[in-house]
């Protein structure tokens, strides 16, 4: 087992945009792992319905 690895994982999240409301898109998250135990998020994005790449900052999380 590696001590310090990288692992990206993908699922399904309902977020609201100001502009199209509520969505349900694929959000994927690259976390860093020390032993299994993930340390820190690197970097979170969401893909478009059109395969656009874009960042979270624009929408909010909706539970």
């Amino acid at each position: 087992m590696k001590l310090l690895y990288i692992k990206r994982n993908t699922k399904t999240e309902r977020r609201y945009s100001p502009k199209m409301g509520v969505l349900i898109t694929y959000v994927t998250y690259i976390k860093r792992y020390l032993l299994g135990i993930p340390i820190k998020t690197l970097h979170e994005y969401r893909e478009t319905y059109h395969g656009k790449v874009k960042n979270n900052d624009d929408c909010n999380l909706f539970i």
